[in-house]
């Protein structure tokens, strides 16, 4: 039989045997693959490429953002108020979601309430309070007269933006109460989770 060029070796086809050019398993990847590498997959028997970015599963942690604050304020608010406590994020995606993790203590000098939440301002948009509108998103009563609390909230917000967002953590009392006590300090955590 004749051949064009040289006969082939008879033997099995290697890497080595290949042109670097060519996909040859050659280089191993030392890290993560990034976003935009590509796979090759079998659809229905036909070779397809693929980014990363679609085969990792949802809920990977994007960024976070950590902000305190320990200055004793002590007002009476009858609507919700800031507390001085917030922390801003920018989403990198419209389908991402802000884990928010928060506590601030409190303290009241006779029998009342205390209730927190968060108020959302979207930059250039909308401000929205998370939370019922009257209780807010955690509740402390103190029957008994003066006490303290420690306010903890966990919330999961699908703002649907990648516009700067700044949280607040806002509270409002029945009567005199004292926010950060003694300069307690206050902690806000943002986690930026990919849909």
């Amino acid at each position: 039989m004749a051949y064009i060029g040289n006969k082939p070796a008879n033997k099995a086809v290697v890497a080595s045997d290949l042109d670097p050019a060519v996909i040859t398993g050659q280089t191993a990847l030392a890290t993560s693959p990034a976003d935009t590498d590509e796979f090759l997959i079998s659809d229905a028997g036909t070779l397809k490429r693929i980014d990363a970015s679609l085969v990792g599963g949802g809920g990977k942690v994007l960024q976070v953002i950590s902000a305190n604050y320990s200055t004793q304020l002590s007002t009476t608010p009858s609507s919700f108020t800031d507390s001085g406590l917030s922390a801003s994020i920018t989403p990198s995606a419209t389908s991402s979601k802000i884990l928010i993790l928060a506590h601030n203590s409190t303290w009241v000098s006779s029998a009342s309430y205390v209730y927190t939440g968060i108020q959302r301002n979207i930059s250039g948009g909308s401000s929205t309070f998370l939370g019922d509108a009257t209780y807010g998103l955690t509740v402390s009563l103190d029957n008994q007269g003066s006490g303290g609390d420690v306010h903890t909230i966990n919330y999961l917000d699908s703002p649907s933006t990648t516009s700067a967002i700044t949280y607040d953590f806002q509270y409002k009392c029945g009567s005199t109460c004292q926010i950060q006590k003694a300069g307690s300090m206050a902690v806000m955590t943002l986690m930026e989770i990919g849909a």
